[in-house]
């Protein structure tokens, strides 16, 4: 049968599905407990989404909202493998993964950030990941240590 006679997605169609997986990170997957919970919550609702885009009677259309949980999928599943979950720290002597820090910037700011994994990370929410440049200058430093360097220096008021 040639190939004029059946029926061919548009390629708008075919590129709407065909999406490409999600960056995974070169760094470990470290993860609070809160974070872990944050993955599975959020690879359970690409599944829920996944699911209801496979109700769709169009097969086109099917695939279009299929895409996107389906990458989700992908990547929550991986990221959910890869998952190194840290306790708490004990210690509040120096920042670690996991800590909540509170420091003032050389302009007066007063900030607080609490450190986690780069999935879980919203610095509008006062979250930082732990690569971050900001969390990878405190990490070890105690209160009252100076942390950067010229316009970026800042200095630790406490750690919990």
């Amino acid at each position: 049968m040639s190939v004029a006679f059946t029926k061919e997605e548009s390629a708008e169609t075919a590129s709407e599905t065909l999406l490409p997986d999600r960056p995974i990170s070169p760094h470990p997957n470290l993860v609070t407990q809160s974070g872990l919970q944050a993955l599975e919550l959020q690879l359970r609702q690409a599944r829920e989404a996944y699911d209801a885009a496979q109700q769709v009677e169009d097969v086109n259309e099917k695939r279009r909202q299929s895409a996107g949980p389906l990458r989700d999928v992908r990547y929550f599943v991986e990221r959910l493998r890869t998952a190194q979950l840290v306790p708490d720290s004990s210690s509040t002597d120096t920042v670690a993964f996991g800590s909540t820090v509170t420091f003032s910037r050389a302009d007066g700011r007063v900030q607080t950030y609490r450190i986690v994994g780069e999935d879980e990370a919203d610095p509008k929410a006062g979250s930082i990941s732990f690569v971050s440049p900001v969390a990878k200058s405190l990490i070890g430093k105690a209160v009252g240590d100076v942390a950067g360097s010229g316009n970026q220096e800042i200095e630790i008021l406490s750690i919990a």
